[in-house]
């Protein structure tokens, strides 16, 4: 069994090392934090035959150019959300880096929180190859339940949609539109997510399973979602900029909705409410009017 380490110790990539540790020596390396256990320097761990790679989604193509060399290494990606400055998926900006049979991409419903608890969850390693995914299986420990799935672009738009969601929810619950609403919403926007899929190829049982469903109903309704925070911080009249320092993590739905955006006015794609977040988190469009979106 080959090396392991963990790029990236932000709540995620700190969960997922807690975790993976559990079965084996796992390395960590990250710029910020050094005080942990298992720590090693960039280059020490690109040195290991399996990555795990958690960054926020927006720095993946600098770094990747800065920092990565292809040296046969089997990745697994732990990012999601869709790079605000092309409207790239993540596959799509990996793809120049690392052949499509050594990459994966985690997706499904799996808070830090609970994972660095070793509280039960259940998680979706997308990749074309089932040789990768039978590999990266047996390094999670008995209570982080994994599921294979080949449809990593499908996948990949779940993980980052549901965050931009996510923001409306909190929204929503902010305005104190009720429980009512709130379901109407998840469900109008788990339409809207795989209508957004399918124009690229995804397939529609994704969004009904783990990575979709699962992990949009999870986001959307807790505040231990960093993006449903930003959306009760917006319902209160808070600034962005004040909400996002507060939070100290990134929150990935902010960039991803202009993604979205940009990308359903290119494809003319129905995305009604990615697009008022978007406008809301612009400042283009007032907080109520997503009250009167769900009224439409």
């Amino acid at each position: 069994m080959g090396k392991i380490a963990v790029i990236g110790a932000g709540k995620w990539g700190q969960a997922l090392h807690f975790a993976l540790s559990l079965k084996q020596e796992v390395y960590i390396s990250s710029r910020t934090k050094k005080d942990i256990k298992n720590f090693v320097d960039l280059e020490t761990a690109m040195e290991c035959e399996y990555l795990i790679i958690a960054i926020p989604a927006q720095e993946i193509k600098k770094w990747l150019k800065e920092n990565f060399t292809y040296k046969g290494q089997k990745i697994l990606v732990a990012s999601k959300g869709i790079e605000a400055s092309s409207g790239k998926f993540l596959n799509e900006i990996y793809e120049k880096f690392v052949p499509n049979k050594n990459i994966g991409f985690i997706s499904g419903p799996s808070f830090a929180a609970e994972v660095i608890k070793a509280l039960p969850a259940a998680i979706v390693i997308n990749s074309k190859s089932k040789k990768l995914y039978d590999e990266f299986s047996k390094f999670f420990p008995e209570y982080l339940k994994t599921y294979h799935s080949k449809d990593v672009i499908g996948a990949e738009i779940a993980g980052a949609y549901k965050n931009v969601l996510a923001i409306a929810s909190g929204i929503c619950d902010g305005l104190k539109l009720g429980n009512n609403a709130r379901a109407s919403l998840i469900s109008r926007g788990l339409v809207e997510m795989a209508r957004f899929g399918k124009e690229f190829g995804a397939k529609k049982s994704t969004f009904l399973g783990l990575s979709g469903a699962g992990d949009l109903f999870l986001t959307a309704s807790s505040t231990m979602s960093r993006n449903y925070r930003v959306g009760l911080g917006l319902a209160l009249n808070k600034k962005l900029e004040d909400i996002l320092e507060e939070l100290g993590e990134v929150a990935e739905g902010v960039k991803t909705a202009e993604a979205i955006y940009g990308l359903s006015k290119e494809h003319n794609i129905y995305t009604p409410i990615a697009n008022e977040v978007k406008k809301i988190l612009n400042g283009k469009e007032p907080i109520d009017s997503l009250k009167d979106l769900l009224k439409s």
